[in-house]
């Protein structure tokens, strides 16, 4: 069985950065840290924080006074940012600095004197943080038929920014409508797009070219790897996302001989390592990994977890 990985796969630097926010914090104020939301999508990584100390709600009233509080990785509306500082919680946000960079698009977006657009999807827990950071009123398109549904006139100016969970080819399509529709229309440049997306879903695209089954490891409810599934089975293969190495049927490899395994941006390598192993005590394994683009990106941490603790 010739085993071919992805490459890139797995984590981003946003992701890595709010799992080491989690971590500092817990190491400089002890346990436990509050975190609202899962600080990314992906159980393994929540649970493995869980064990160190790190306790997840989903609201800010579950947080009791005065308890290191940490924003999640796809940020948070207004709203909570007021509501901790009404509270005097300490805050660290972990928002990705590329989801940052959207929210402020928006606001300068607002500031002259366009409505704004956000090309995403529903209840996805970026998509609320984005339209509640704007501070006007937003319009979400999650596809082309949106587009034709806002309740806007064709002379009226707008901009639209994206969801980071997107590609340029996700939303291209969506782009071109609203630009049919709109005479007076802006929005980012396509290098403003998140390039771990960009970067995972051209890596599945080539990889499905050379296999019979691609394996996405990665949450059901992360978009960004439900993204990478869908590739594949817009590519004509059978492709399966699972969580983890238990999640594989052998049965889908039946008479197979190529299977190829991408992470989604919040799955750790070791859940890949995992899977690999698993296919190894199924099959004599020949692993390989395609060639692709290597990710130096870092983002920095807060300050305040870049200053050494204070003793005594």
């Amino acid at each position: 069985m010739r085993v071919i990985l992805a490459q890139p796969r797995g984590f981003c630097a946003g992701v890595v950065r709010a799992i080491d926010i989690v971590e500092k914090a817990l190491d400089k104020y002890g346990e436990p840290v509050y975190v609202r939301h899962e600080i990314v999508h992906n159980k393994h990584v929540v649970d493995t924080l869980k064990s160190k100390g790190a306790r997840f709600v989903e609201e800010l009233d579950e947080v009791p006074e005065g308890a290191v509080t940490v924003f999640s990785a796809h940020g948070v509306p207004q709203s909570v940012v007021k509501t901790a500082a009404a509270r005097g919680l300490p805050v660290l946000d972990a928002t990705c600095p590329l989801v940052s960079k959207v929210h402020n698009q928006g606001k300068r977006y607002v500031a002259h004197g366009r409505t704004l657009i956000l090309i995403g999807h529903a209840g996805h827990p970026e998509v609320e943080g984005t339209m509640g950071q704007v501070g006007a009123p937003v319009h979400l398109v999650q596809s082309e038929a949106d587009v034709d549904t806002l309740p806007l006139p064709v002379d009226q100016p707008v901009a639209y920014i994206t969801q980071t969970t997107l590609s340029i080819d996700d939303t291209k399509g969506i782009i071109v409508a609203l630009k049919n529709r709109f005479r007076d229309i802006v929005g980012p440049e396509t290098s403003d797009i998140c390039y771990a997306t960009q970067n995972r879903q051209t890596a599945v695209r080539e990889l499905a070219r050379t296999v019979e089954v691609l394996l996405v490891v990665g949450a059901n409810h992360s978009s960004n790897s439900t993204r990478l599934k869908e590739i594949g089975t817009a590519a004509g293969l059978p492709s399966y996302l699972i969580e983890d190495a238990a999640g594989l049927d052998p049965a889908w490899l039946d008479g197979v001989r190529r299977i190829g395994i991408t992470a989604g941006a919040s799955a750790p390598h070791q859940l890949v390592e995992g899977l690999i192993a698993r296919l190894r005590e199924l099959f004599e394994v020949e692993l390989a990994t395609l060639a692709g683009v290597t990710e130096n990106i870092r983002f920095r941490l807060p300050a305040e977890l870049e200053r050494p603790a204070a003793h005594g």
